[in-house]
């Protein structure tokens, strides 16, 4: 919900007369770089953010995250209109007004860097806490989440957007603070990973954990014991074989795969037109229809497998955007009032078939990525993520009005290769553990990894 209103919060500002008036209207590439700072912001953070979360804690991966985001929140309802400044820039020519809205564009990258190590930690921590039957569904639901919070800051910009001052842009702003601090304060009452625990070697601090939420304090549960061996088991053979360096992605087969799966989750999951065709519809009930979609497809992850679900997806736009295409071409060209309504049937459809992968954003990369890599797997999903959300923010404008509905055509052909991508290059990760997933990967190494741990909970038993 963070991300979504934090996110979300910027459109609503830009239909307030106040806040226009008071940062000077910023349009052409001001106002890109005031849409982008955000997720520029996250991109400079995203290197040390899997050290963060595997020395200090997903918990504190959290904490830190919120707090930053607070701090960011702080200086843009501060913002000031710096008018001190009315010379010529002997580059340009242009009177310097442009940056007036310099400090609120510095609270948003601020906010940026928070928002990445918020995420980070959360995605962690739900995906190796949850109970391994619940797990896909709340993580699902976790991403999905994203879109209760652009609703709400739909909803709060519309509501103070006939105040009368300055207040019309300040409240929303301040009330971005809202959901970080109720992170920092029922974060206290969250366990921490038992997975990070472990890996610590706190071990009796993460079987009590287990033994809390996946067996209902009974420490004989079978089931428990067994996801704790084999937890501990597979963690420190991790650690044997690891020094969690970056390069160590590009060292094995397994690991160069994990990688190149995880570039195109997150280019494709803003590069198949949906960023296109937002510029089409109302935010608010878009985002409404959005919801509802993504949430029903959550739900539907406890029983579809990861490749029925993305393929399903993936083949449904790919055949709904040349339709759509076609329609858009129609009304351009002729007018008509039916190809138009062809057209918004066709955005709700896509974007029904487009959600349905949705939910399988942090859940798939959770279980691509075994413990030791996880951090790093999820902040290269947010680079490749936030950096075509990035991309789209100033691409898209520009091919639009250049192309008008021909530029439909370039994700057309897109929607084609990335279909083929998915059908050819994701494995199946639903049915294993986190940990058993290392084979569908890794192979034979895996195997034998799997081999030692077997006999190493052997002997234990034994001894």
């Amino acid at each position: 919900m963070t991300t979504g209103y934090d996110g979300s919060v910027l459109n609503g500002l830009q239909a307030v007369s106040h806040w226009q008036t008071y940062f000077g209207h910023p349009t052409g590439a001001l106002l890109g770089v005031l849409n982008a700072s955000y997720n520029l912001g996250s991109l400079i953070t995203l290197p040390i953010i899997p050290w963060v979360n595997d020395t200090l804690g997903r918990k504190h991966s959290i904490t830190i995250g919120s707090i930053v985001l607070c701090i960011g929140v702080a200086i843009q309802s501060a913002a000031i209109n710096s008018k001190f400044q009315p010379f010529n820039s002997p580059l340009s020519g242009h009177n310097l007004t442009s940056f007036h809205s310099g400090m609120f564009m510095a609270a948003r990258f601020i906010m940026g860097m928070g928002i990445s190590c918020a995420v980070s930690g959360a995605s962690q921590l739900v995906a190796e806490l949850i109970y391994p039957r619940e797990r896909a569904v709340i993580t699902g639901l976790f991403n999905v989440s994203w879109f209760a919070g652009a609703i709400l800051a739909a909803g709060i910009t519309l509501g103070t957007h006939s105040i009368p001052n300055d207040w019309a842009w300040r409240i929303p702003s301040i009330l971005q603070a809202a959901p970080s601090l109720l992170q920092l304060t029922f974060i206290w009452f969250v366990p921490e990973s038992p997975r990070y625990l472990l890996s610590r070697d706190r071990d009796e601090e993460a079987f009590e954990i287990l033994v809390k939420y996946h067996a209902e304090g009974d420490r004989s549960d079978p089931f428990v014991n067994a996801e704790f061996v084999e937890i501990q088991a597979q963690i420190r053979l991790e650690r044997s074989n690891s020094k969690r360096r970056w390069i160590e992605l590009l060292q094995t087969p397994g690991n160069r795969k994990r990688v190149l799966i995880t570039a195109c989750v997150g280019l494709f999951a803003q590069w198949s037109g949906n960023g296109l065709i937002s510029y089409y519809l109302s935010k608010v009930l878009q985002t409404c229809w959005n919801l509802l979609t993504a949430a029903t497809a959550a739900f539907a992850t406890a029983f579809l497998r990861r490749r029925v679900q993305y393929l399903t997806s993936f083949v449904s736009i790919t055949i709904c955007f040349p339709i759509l295409t076609a329609c858009s071409a129609t009304f351009a060209r002729s007018g008509e009032h039916s190809a138009a309504t062809a057209v918004i049937a066709f955005i709700f459809i896509y974007n029904g078939f487009f959600n349905i992968m949705q939910p399988l954003l942090y859940i798939y990369i959770t279980e691509v990525y075994p413990f030791i890599y996880r951090a790093k797997g999820i902040a290269l999903l947010q680079f490749f993520n936030r950096g075509s959300t990035a991309f789209n923010s100033f691409v898209n404008p520009i091919g639009l009005d250049a192309l008008k509905w021909k530029y439909y055509l370039v994700y057309v052909v897109w929607l084609v290769c990335e279909t083929t991508v998915v059908y050819f290059l994701y494995p199946e990760t639903k049915g294993p553990t986190l940990e058993d997933i290392a084979k569908v990967f890794d192979g034979e190494p895996a195997k034998q990894m799997d081999d030692e741990k077997s006999i190493k909970s052997t002997e234990k038993e034994i001894s």
